[in-house]
C-alpha cells in the first residue's frame, strides 16, 4: 500500500504530537486516513517496521549514517487511499513513503544477542497488578477518573512524590516485554518467555532513584522511597528478568538520502 498524497518537509519549529501513537503497540485512533507526524527519521523507521528498540539498539542502527538522520525532524502529512486504514496498513504505507522519498533500503538479519527473558516468578501465578483484560474494566465508553491508563495505550507518568507509574490495557505479553527496556532503562531487549497468551491490563509503580542510570539532564531529582523497577516487576506483576541469549531479528539500513521537500 502507498499513501495517495504525501508532503515531507524539514521542521525546525516546535515539536507537534502525531495524530496517533507511532509505536509498536496496538493503540490507534480513527484518523480518517490522515497521517500527521513530526519526528526524526529513526522514529518513522521504527514505526514502519514495528520495532521496539532500546537506546543502544537505536544508536547501533544509525551509527554509520549521516548526522542529519538522528538530528533533523521531518513534518510528514499524508493521506491514505482508504478512509479507515488499520495501524498495520499505515505501517506499510510509511514503508513505501520512506523508500520513495528517503530512498531508504533495509534488510533484516538474525543474530544471537544478549537479552533479558521475561518469566513468571511462580508458574501460573500473576501479580496483583497484572490482570487478564476480561477481568478489568472495558476500554470502550467513558473511563472513570481513577482508571489508569484510561484506554488502550501505554502510559507513563512521574507522580508528585517522584515515584514513576506505567501501565497499559488490553495488551499482550510480547508487547509488555517490548515496553520494559525503555520504561525501566534496562539497556537490553526483553523477550517474552512467560508462556502467557491472551490480553492483559497492568500497572507498575517504582522509584527511579533506586536502580538504573542517573536522571537525564533536566530531569528533576527526588528523594523517593519505593521499590526498584525490577523489584516492582516481581512484587506487583509477578514477573522477573533473567539474563540469557536469544536470536533477534535486526534491521540494517543499507541506504538513505535526505528527501527533497514538496
Amino acid at each position: 500500500m502507498a499513501f495517495e498524497v504525501a508532503s515531507v518537509k524539514q521542521d525546525t519549529g516546535p515539536f507537534r504530537s502525531p495524530n496517533f501513537p507511532l509505536d509498536a503497540g496496538d493503540a490507534y485512533a480513527v484518523t480518517g486516513g490522515r497521517f500527521s507526524a513530526d519526528f526524526a527519521l529513526p522514529t518513522y523507521i521504527s514505526f514502519a517496521y514495528k520495532l521496539s528498540l532500546t537506546q543502544e539498539q537505536m544508536q547501533d542502527m544509525i551509527a554509520h549514517l549521516p548526522k542529519w538522520v538522528a538530528d533533523d525532524r521531518f513534518d510528514i502529512q499524508a493521506k491514505a487511499p482508504v478512509t479507515n486504514p488499520t495501524k498495520d496498513q499505515m505501517r506499510l504505507m510509511t514503508q513505501a513513503l520512506l523508500a520513495e522519498r528517503f530512498k531508504l533500503a533495509v534488510h533484516f538479519e538474525t543474530k544471537e544477542s544478549p537479552v533479558l527473558a521475561l518469566v513468571l516468578v511462580r508458574p501460573g501465578k500473576l501479580g496483583s497488578k497484572l490482570l487478564p483484560h476480561a477481568e478489568g474494566p472495558p476500554c470502550d465508553g467513558v473511563p472513570s477518573p481513577d482508571m489508569f491508563p484510561p484506554r488502550r495505550y501505554l502510559m507513563g507518568m512521574t507522580m508528585n512524590s517522584g515515584v514513576r507509574k506505567g501501565g497499559s490495557r488490553d495488551t499482550t505479553m510480547p508487547l509488555i516485554a517490548d515496553t520494559l527496556p525503555s520504561m525501566g532503562r534496562l539497556g537490553r531487549p526483553v523477550v517474552d518467555q512467560t508462556g502467557l497468551s491472551g490480553r492483559f491490563d497492568f500497572t507498575i509503580e517504582w522509584s527511579p532513584d533506586t536502580d538504573g542510570p542517573p536522571p537525564q539532564p533536566g530531569e528533576p531529582l527526588f528523594d523517593t522511597q519505593g521499590p526498584s523497577f525490577q523489584a516492582a516487576l516481581r512484587e506487583q506483576l509477578g514477573l522477573k528478568l533473567e539474563s540469557t541469549k536469544a536470536p533477534l531479528q535486526l534491521l540494517l539500513i543499507d541506504h538513505v538520502e535526505r528527501p527533497s521537500e514538496n
